[in-house]
């Protein structure tokens, strides 16, 4: 007998759907027509071991406990779910044949994998365990899969990473939040003060974040405009560009703060000739956006509809097992298998029929034109979210299913359309001296950005795209250049002041905590790790991203202010109690990188844990006490701490 093993009850309903039938549907499995059987898992049916399950002593919480480490790692099963689990040994047991079909990527490996270990197979037939990539559950595209069936051992690496994370989290988190949680007892805070490799630093994001808005003093700086005209009477305003000698007159950031200095600067130039000393036109062009990952998704979802990271996933899974509208949602690619392009009709089909929003978008498409999305060399487990070939009656979708199929479709349409078009123009002015420059960017064809452009007529508009959002881009469009070339001369009208305020940070939101947790290099400190996560950027995975997130607000760090998210009190007296690298990303992200270069083979367990291991030892000791002794004030002494550790992170 062949047992299929699929993470979840729908893959399994799915897969059995194209085996031989008649099928009997038993308890906790299917039973097919050729005797074969499709179980499957609800989740993770294991768990790590408590650490009482080591040793009872470890139930009562105390200082001399710490470090716990387990010389034997223990996995038990799950409450809840013991009745499937038994069900699924037996069947295992009486199998010959076993089909991993868990979802593609590291969660789904390693908890078929654990579920077929922990039975106690034979090593031969663990050895013979066929791997199942299903990332469209409609029937066409599992009956290809399963056609396609590879050696489980080929997959031996992503699963020993995901033992490693999951061992790395139990280790970290079991032990910084007990001796988190028992110091802020002796304060006086009874709860838990949970600490996580991930959640923490992404907490240390926020509360830094909301201290720097706090903190920051706006100030007046100035900038100067000339407005020229040329012989021809054309005319256009270019910025001032302050020389080395201004250097004492300005911030960090080169902005001008002498009004003084500025006045001067119109003065000088007003009614003044002016030379052009440089003018160039480039035609340049921009590639339409790749198809969606989760976590593009989700930040486009966040700035379009307001929508946080947890329904989006949601919204996503329903999309993929329920409509089986959208190929796999958990995915972390952007890339689509070049075989995928022996189905754009149909999927093109597909989505007219589900859009009718889209349908002009859809019969303009040139299908001969092929984006740089197809390409096998990108595409591993699994490839980007995409619409399948099924069609569906709109109206069995929520508002918010349909807003989320529809930015998937609209994104995955962007792939047919040619590139965005545009001249790049800059004029250099020399007047009395002083340098001015004048830009703008001027679209030549519209391209893949038709798209996205708003419809003024139908009242509606299409959504924002990440990076390349066409409000801007028209901004850039409202001055248009004269034809000028380098030795003309022009007029100076009058020089124009403008004085403006320095603006503190904003505050994170859904979309740009996302973008912050996706794009962590940007705030980690060590050059060397900055340059390792150029190929492995991210906080947390695009499975886990959006539930960390809502722990922080569930354990109360975190709180909605408006559209806006912000630390709570607690949340930074954690944070300042915590050793920096604690509560900073560069420790987690360099667990990423490793982690992913184990998947990739280049790196073993025993590399990854024995210096993990090594760290926290030290983590342990430098938890800071007197933190916890502000848990009932105002934490005025909490609010010092972690702005000295900011201030000296500036610095630095």
């Amino acid at each position: 007998m062949k047992l299929y093993i699929a993470e979840k009850p729908s893959m399994a309903r799915a897969v059995a759907d194209v085996l031989p039938k008649p099928h009997q549907r038993q308890d906790g499995y299917i039973r097919v027509g050729n005797g074969d059987c499709v179980s499957w898992c609800i989740g993770h049916l294991l768990e790590q071991a408590e650490p009482e399950d080591y040793n009872p002593q470890y139930k009562r919480w105390d200082l001399g406990h710490l470090p716990i480490i387990p010389h034997e790692w223990k996995l038990k099963v799950k409450p809840k779910t013991r009745k499937q689990f038994e069900i699924l040994k037996k069947l295992i047991l009486q199998a010959s044949d076993l089909v991993h079909i868990g979802d593609p990527d590291r969660e789904g490996q390693i908890l078929v994998d654990e579920v077929i270990n922990y039975t106690g197979v034979p090593d031969k037939q663990r050895n013979a365990v066929k791997r199942c990539l299903i990332n469209d559950l409609n029937p066409n595209s599992i009956k290809k899969s399963l056609a396609n069936l590879r050696s489980n051992r080929e997959f031996i690496p992503l699963s020993i990473s995901a033992l490693a994370r999951a061992r790395a989290d139990w280790l970290y988190g079991i032990n910084m939040s007990r001796v988190c949680s028992i110091q802020g007892r002796k304060a006086g805070y009874q709860g838990v003060l949970s600490v996580g490799r991930v959640q923490t630093p992404l907490l240390g994001l926020v509360a830094r974040r909301d201290l720097e808005i706090e903190d920051f003093q706006s100030k007046p700086y100035f900038e100067v405009f000339a407005l020229l005209e040329t012989e021809k009477g054309e005319q256009f305003r270019a910025k001032w560009q302050p020389s080395e000698a201004c250097q004492p007159y300005q911030d960090d950031e080169g902005r001008v703060l002498s009004k003084k200095l500025a006045e001067n600067v119109v003065k000088r130039i007003t009614g003044q000739p002016g030379l052009i000393t440089a003018a160039t036109n480039k035609r340049k062009q921009q590639a339409a956006p790749l198809p969606y990952n989760l976590s593009a998704l989700q930040i486009d979802a966040a700035k379009r509809y307001g929508l946080n990271a947890q329904q989006v996933l949601n919204t996503c899974q329903d999309l993929y097992e329920k409509h089986k509208l959208i190929t796999y949602p958990r995915s972390d690619c952007r890339y689509l298998p070049i075989e995928h392009l022996n189905q754009i009709n149909t999927v093109l089909a597909a989505i007219d029929h589900v859009c009718d929003s889209l349908a002009t978008v859809v019969n303009e498409a040139n299908l001969s034109l092929r984006s740089k999305a197809w390409n096998d060399k990108k595409v591993e487990a699994h490839h980007a979210i995409i619409p399948t070939e099924r069609k569906l009656d709109a109206n069995r979708l929520s508002k918010v299913e349909l807003q989320i199929y529809e930015l998937i479709a609209r994104q995955y349409l962007a792939q047919f359309y040619p590139a965005w078009q545009y001249d790049d123009r800059r004029v250099e002015v020399e007047i009395n001296g002083g340098k001015f420059i004048a830009t703008a960017r001027q679209t030549f064809d519209l391209g893949w950005k038709k798209l996205f452009t708003q419809n003024k007529k139908a009242g509606t508009q299409a959504p924002d795209v990440t990076q390349t959002n066409v409000q801007a881009s028209d901004q850039e469009d409202q001055q248009k250049l004269p034809n000028v070339k380098k030795g003309d001369v022009v007029q100076c009208l009058k020089g124009e002041l403008a004085e403006r305020m320095t603006q503190p940070p904003k505050a994170f939101t859904d979309a740009t905590l996302l973008s912050a947790m996706t794009g962590i290099a940007r705030f980690v400190r060590d050059p060397e790790v900055k340059k390792i996560l150029r190929e492995t950027d991210g906080l947390g995975t695009e499975a886990t991203r959006a539930g960390i997130i809502e722990l922080l607000f569930k354990r109360q760090f975190l709180i909605r202010q408006g559209k806006t998210i912000r630390s709570t009190e607690t949340g930074r007296q954690l944070i300042a109690s915590l050793p920096e690298i604690a509560s900073t990303p560069d420790m987690t992200a360099q667990w990423e990188s490793q982690l992913t270069s184990i998947s990739n083979k280049e790196t073993n367990y025993k590399s990854f844990m024995e210096p993990m291991v090594n760290t926290l030892h030290q983590l342990i000791t430098q938890v800071d006490v007197s933190a916890f002794r502000q848990l009932k004030g105002k934490g005025q002494v909490v609010q010092k701490k972690i702005k000295r550790k900011y201030k000296s992170k500036k610095k630095s």
